[in-house]
């Protein structure tokens, strides 16, 4: 019988999971590193405005789009040659972004750092769930890693304006190079190899198919989201939709699924990626309304926004280790659910917020955060815990796909909420006699509306700016109402869904069977 002790973590493991560290935290960081750059970036390569957007918007696209491709991939070469892989990559990419001299190349560099990032996030939780065979250890592991995702991005946009203050605007991408350099030096001595010993064939119909899936919804929300429902809009959902079908009956039917199912044979993986999404929609529909009221309701500058929008990471940073604690003496099922319910408190006090309550506003954020994270770290660890190790690179790929689509349609319909309220509250109280096309940008967004108040006369731009930003905090408090009444629900379904799916961390998969089980089918290498 194997003694629990042989599978806890020693010193090197944890080594190992300090340095996957630094992947995560700079493909998060690089979600939010161009927010101060694109003044600089515009002066110097002057692109238009459509590749203004693609230069901020091709990063995510291609990240979430290869996301299972990569977790699969990982399977069958080994996740640490493929975490490798990426690292090179995206060092190389950092590079090409920095020195880029058109917003062609720019663009491109943008694809390849995302496509790196793809490999990257699946490898680094498929590793965690490897190394840290002891349950309790595990969870541990996976709170950090969550923490860290959550305030990597909040760190990026800060990170880049601190950057920019004393180097050129190519310095927000050569900071990623010394780490990648560190990770292609360490991972080899430090991070052992895994991988599926029987992995089948590689499914290449399946990488089509799962980004003619996953793209065009992610355009098709993220659109949605900016410019409200169209033509465009409804299309490139429509092809999301039928792609996805034909993807997913071809992974229930095909021998070598890119996706297998015995994922979702295992007890709580389909649980934890649903509740996953849920959780990633109420962060960045949160996020979608903190952000634009710091700046446009405030009228704080970028990096002052940047460097309050921190304030929030610290009580995060600090829920995700917290929470797998707690679960390890209380029924996960029942943490989970609290960590829902805290987070529509936090919802519940963005609604209070009026449009001069940065505390209100703080407070409500980091609430949120804090039971997202909470959430996000339990259901994470629960899910890992129950795929199969052999699968854990797919088993998190699909994870990290729930979170982009979660993301992406926490900001379309909360912010479609908001939007929806700020129009109509706009349109009862925009002073008369503007001219067409300022009342038109005025109705449009905030945005067009700080812009045509400080294109008008002192008295009446005051009037404009003070409407706006009363109808979008309304728009904001309708949407945080509904945000808090999803999360009430989501904490029922979680106490229901988790019930038999869960149990206290040290109860859960990783016990000494089930290592004997991953040694014996030659999972575990230290190559």
């Amino acid at each position: 019988m194997t003694n629990p002790a042989s599978l806890r973590a020693g010193r090197k493991e944890w080594t190992a999971f300090a340095v996957l560290l630094l992947p995560l935290l700079l493909v998060s960081m690089d979600v939010s590193v161009l927010y101060f750059a694109i003044p600089a970036i515009t002066e110097e390569l002057a692109p238009s405005a459509t590749q203004q957007l693609w230069i901020f918007d091709i990063y995510a696209f291609a990240l979430a789009g290869l996301l299972i491709t990569m977790g699969s991939l990982g399977d069958r070469i080994g996740r640490r040659r493929l975490l490798l892989i990426g690292a090179a990559a995206f060092g190389v990419a950092s590079v090409g972004a920095a020195y880029a001299q058109s917003a062609e190349m720019l663009i491109a560099a943008r694809a390849l750092l995302g496509i790196g990032g793809a490999t990257l996030m699946p490898s680094t939780m498929g590793l965690v769930r490897n190394m840290f065979r002891d349950a309790k250890q595990r969870g541990q592991a996976i709170g950090i890693w969550s923490g860290a995702m959550a305030g990597g991005v909040a760190l990026g946009s800060v990170m880049s304006g601190v950057m920019l203050n004393h180097f050129w605007w190519g310095s927000i991408f050569l900071v990623n190079v010394p780490a990648m350099l560190l990770l292609l030096v360490l991972a080899p001595v430090l991070v052992p190899e895994f991988k599926d010993p029987e992995p089948g064939r590689f499914d290449l119909l399946g990488v089509p198919l799962s980004m003619g899936f996953v793209l065009p919804i992610v355009y098709g929300l993220k659109e949605f989201a900016a410019e409200g429902f169209g033509t465009a809009v409804a299309i490139s959902l429509s092809v999301g939709l039928v792609t996805g079908h034909v993807f997913v009956r071809r992974q229930r039917t095909h021998a070598d699924a890119m996706i297998s199912r015995e994922l979702f044979r295992g007890r709580g993986y389909g649980s934890g990626v649903v509740l996953n999404t849920v959780a990633s929609f109420a962060m960045m529909g949160s996020a979608y309304f903190t952000t634009q009221y710091l700046q446009s309701v405030l009228g704080m500058g970028t990096l002052e926004a940047a460097l309050w929008s921190l304030a929030p990471s610290i009580a995060v940073g600090v829920a995700a280790p917290t929470a797998t604690v707690i679960a390890q003496r209380v029924e996960r099922a029942y943490v989970v659910a609290a960590g829902f319910a805290i987070a529509a408190l936090g919802y519940g006090l963005l609604s209070l917020v009026d449009t001069d309550s940065l505390w209100v506003l703080l407070g409500g954020a980091s609430v949120i955060g804090c039971g997202i994270v909470t959430v996000m770290a339990l259901v994470s660890d629960m899910a890992m815990a129950a795929a199969p190790a052999e699968k854990a690179g797919s088993a998190a790929s699909v994870l990290e796909t729930g979170q982009e689509f979660g993301g992406a349609l926490g900001m379309a319909l909360l912010g479609t909420v908001g939007t929806a309220v700020y129009r109509q509250d706009i349109s009862d109280s925009v002073p008369a006699g503007l001219p067409d096309g300022a009342l038109d940008s005025v109705r449009e967004t905030l945005g067009g509306a700080t812009v045509v108040a400080g294109q008008l006369p002192h008295r009446v731009g005051e009037s404009v700016l003070e409407a706006a930003r009363e109808a979008f905090v309304h728009g904001m408090q309708i949407a945080a109402v509904g945000g808090a009444a999803l999360l009430v629900a989501a904490a029922v379904l979680a106490a229901t869904l988790l019930r038999r799916a869960s149990a206290p961390a040290g109860a859960c998969a990783g016990t000494g069977a089930d290592s004997l089980k991953e040694e014996a089918a030659g999972l575990v290498t230290t190559d």
